[in-house]
């Protein structure tokens, strides 16, 4: 079994996990499962985070508001997020945060100025960033190369040249189980490109499940399979990947 496992990004307090979560969460340990980072995409989430960070010795969380949720959270966001970052030493990072623009209908303006407040919350506080980006990739690089934080670029799905502009400003990058997928050359292209001190691996739980999951529930344990694949990639054992994907993990959170 692969242990010294880091799932870098997960949502255990996503629905899907309401009707087990304590169970779930209660195992990971067992199944070679050494930390976990929650990544909040509402107030709602980073409460809800924070407390479950309390309860597991190895689970960690991060506080912010995701793109998709500057409609429906209140404007006073920022000062929540900043309190609930100040409230336990649990929290190690702000996010997860950025820009997503696939679908019609989000306020691209406002999207932008959340990912901006909340950057200069995390440099203020001395945390590092998750940051999501999805179709936003341009302007997602000028505000990182305009504030330069610390920080991943979680789910990776830009491309190699992309990857390494990251890796420039001194940012980590995130890979899932898409990885693992037959139609997954562009990630796999970025992954190449990414030196080993530099990623990370995550699960996106529940989302992101590899194959030979895909389509059902992921949890942290499933990571093992993005780690063979990447290890397989980077001409290195599972075992070593994973070690040092942890270690890298601990830097950037500061664990």
């Amino acid at each position: 079994m692969i242990n010294n496992i880091f799932d870098t990004h997960a949502h255990y307090a996503d629905s899907a996990f309401d009707e087990d979560r304590e169970a779930v969460l209660a195992e990971l340990h067992s199944k070679g499962v050494s930390y976990v980072m929650l990544a909040s995409s509402s107030v709602k989430d980073t409460a809800e985070n924070a407390q479950l960070a309390g309860c597991y010795d190895y689970v960690y969380a991060a506080s912010g508001v995701h793109p998709e949720s500057v409609d429906t959270d209140p404007e006073d966001y920022l000062d929540i997020v900043r309190k609930t970052a100040l409230s336990s030493p649990k929290i190690k990072a702000i996010g997860e945060i950025g820009l997503d623009y696939h679908y019609e209908g989000y306020d691209r303006e406002k999207q932008i100025r959340f990912f901006e407040e909340q950057i200069v919350l995390a440099k203020e506080l001395g945390l590092p960033i998750i940051v999501h980006s999805r179709d936003a990739t341009e302007d997602t690089m000028t505000l990182l190369k305009k504030h330069r934080p610390q920080g991943i670029l979680h789910c990776f799905s830009g491309s190699a040249e992309t990857a390494k502009e990251v890796i420039k400003l001194g940012m980590y990058i995130g890979f899932t189980g898409v990885i693992t997928f037959k139609n997954a050359k562009k990630a796999i292209k970025a992954l190449e490109a990414v030196p080993l001190d530099r990623l990370l691996l995550e699960t996106d739980c529940p989302y992101m499940a590899p194959v030979p999951f895909r389509g059902k529930r992921c949890d942290s344990s499933m990571i093992a399979y993005t780690a063979e694949k990447a290890a397989e990639i980077k001409g290195i054992s599972v075992q070593e990947l994973v070690d040092i994907t942890c270690e890298n993990a601990k830097r950037i959170y500061s664990i």
